[in-house]
């Protein structure tokens, strides 16, 4: 039996790279998915064949866009019953040459946008709903350069913690998964030296995949993990945790 049959999910940053792959599984598993994308559904075509993966065009860090895909799904479905939110940015930045702008930029679409997609969602979503936040082992290590980010996904983490106290009254679970590094295209842009170096850091020996870590997301979303909120779940290949 399909692990997710019937349910209504939004993946927000669904398209391409992790949240591509998170679309892709909870379609294959019989939920009916809205994924947006800021580059809207012209960039989808890895879905053509998916009928029940719809894209929406959005920007996740504007408040009205989030506020319109709530209204889209409340008129067409009535409810949502599961929401990841995996929209992020990750820009090189040492202490020194962090700026305002780079800081509200990175903070506004990490964190900014991912309170107010949860608001949104818990509005229209009934007990037995669950949330998986995208957040990353970078909240737990210090990357030269990537302060910034880091301190985000560490927000991630603190927010799954309240939110599962907060929602578990309303039966909502709350649960984080945190990728190391994933062989998605932004990381093909790297180079060899990189990745090796990368690679050579994890216990595994290699970079993950998106479907590794969907398959993360899938087992926190469906009811195979009734009993747990407020957890993470890192799939970083030992990376972080060994």
């Amino acid at each position: 039996m399909s692990k997710l049959a019937n349910k209504i999910a939004l993946v927000i940053g669904g398209v391409g790279g992790i949240g591509g792959a998170v679309s892709q599984r909870f379609a294959s598993e019989g939920a009916q998915v809205y994924a947006t994308s800021r580059k809207g559904p012209e960039s989808t075509s890895e879905f053509a064949d998916m009928g029940s993966i719809r894209t929406v065009r959005a920007d996740a860090s504007g408040r009205a866009d989030l506020q319109r895909i709530f209204e889209q799904i409340r008129s067409e479905q009535g409810r949502i019953d599961l929401l990841v939110v995996n929209a992020g940015l990750s820009e090189y930045a040492p202490l020194e040459d962090i700026s305002g702008e780079h800081f509200d930029r990175t903070f506004g679409l990490n964190v900014r946008s991912l309170v107010f997609a949860v608001q949104g969602a818990i509005d229209i979503m009934q007990p037995g709903g669950t949330i998986v936040l995208i957040g990353s082992i970078a909240g737990d290590i210090g990357t030269k350069g990537y302060g910034v980010y880091g301190a985000t996904k560490a927000a991630v983490r603190s927010f799954t913690r309240t939110w599962a106290n907060e929602l578990a009254p309303e039966g909502i679970r709350v649960n984080v998964v945190s990728p190391g590094p994933t062989d998605t295209a932004m990381m093909a842009g790297a180079s060899p030296e990189i990745r090796d170096a990368l690679s050579s850091m994890i216990p595994l020996g290699r970079m993950g995949r998106p479907d590794e870590v969907a398959a993360a997301v899938l087992f926190l979303a469906s009811d195979e993990s009734s009993f747990t909120t407020g957890a993470e779940l890192a799939v970083d290949g030992g990376m972080a945790q060994v």
